[in-house]
């Protein structure tokens, strides 16, 4: 048996006439943070979604810590936590009630941990979760995913309406935590600002495909943008070889490439062109130099 806690081996699915996963492999190791980033439709929620045992593999297979999600759930989800952005608690219960609730389904509750965090978030747990603002509501949904210190732990756009501060405390307090103790986070989010400070390894979908993976470090390092300067103006854009995406206009032109900078340099050198900026992108660039578009901060990635 596998001791692996995800690997996703060839799977696809289809909806109808929507090919929602295409031949897609994914695997997390322990303790280590995945980001997961895709627009609108792209296939990262039905990913988890047979991650977490909720659809069947029709094609390729799904294993989470060596087992079939599907056929051995309770073994399975008793090692997971899970946060979507629904958080989808109820909400005549007060906190305690939640805690005590919840409790009674996990034989690895940590009541001590649930206390520390409870009072890390200053939550009181007298208070009817109806009474909680949003940002309150996250913060004990997130406890009750946790408390039971699941060695896996999937989060589905948690901050999504979150103040930055609340954004801040989910993330600081509890992601980072769990991955050091040598627990697996599965993270997705529009912010790539916030994947890209908290993840270790991260994994692009576009319709369906798997765009681009691997260690955020690594990735980063292999896409550079570069601000570029032309002596004459240029009519169209420089036709240069690994470039992923180039805008502007003129003289004045920005570019995300892949490839060595001493083989670019040579290219703008042979355009008459000068680099005044180049550095190594950041994942909002590369996702927009690889999907060809931005995500809008109200857009939730699916």
């Amino acid at each position: 048996m596998s001791d692996l806690p995800v690997e996703v081996s060839e799977l696809s699915r289809r909806f109808g006439n929507t090919q929602a996963l295409d031949k897609v492999n994914f695997r997390a190791e322990k303790g280590k943070v995945y980001g997961l980033v895709g627009a609108n439709g792209a296939g990262k929620t039905t990913l988890i979604k047979h991650i977490m045992g909720l659809l069947r593999a029709k094609s390729g297979s799904v294993q989470v810590f060596g087992q079939n999600p599907v056929h051995h759930p309770e073994s399975v989800l008793s090692r997971m936590g899970y946060l979507s952005e629904n958080r989808d608690i109820p909400d005549w219960m007060t906190i305690e009630e939640l805690m005590r609730y919840t409790q009674a389904y996990h034989q690895n509750w940590d009541v001590a941990y649930a206390e520390e965090l409870l009072a890390t978030f200053d939550l009181d747990q007298s208070k009817k979760i109806r009474d909680l603002s949003r940002g309150m509501r996250a913060q004990v949904a997130l406890v009750n995913a946790v408390a039971h210190r699941p060695e896996l732990l999937i989060l589905d756009e948690p901050s999504s309406g979150l103040d930055a501060v609340v954004r801040m405390d989910i993330l600081n307090t509890v992601v980072r935590t769990i991955s050091d103790e040598g627990r697996t986070v599965i993270f997705s989010s529009h912010l790539l600002e916030e994947v890209e400070r908290m993840s270790d390894h991260v994994t692009m979908i576009h319709q369906g495909k798997v765009v681009l993976d691997g260690p955020l470090e690594s990735l980063g390092s292999a896409h550079h943008f570069c601000n570029v300067r032309f002596e004459d103006s240029l009519d169209s854009k420089p036709l240069l070889a690994n470039a992923l995406a180039t805008r502007g206009e003129g003289r004045s032109w920005t570019i995300v490439h892949t490839g060595t900078a001493e083989n670019f340099s040579a290219g703008i050198k042979q355009l008459n062109g000068k680099i005044v900026e180049s550095r190594n992108a950041t994942l909002e660039e590369i996702f927009i130099a690889r999907v060809g578009r931005g995500i809008s901060s109200d857009e939730v990635i699916k």
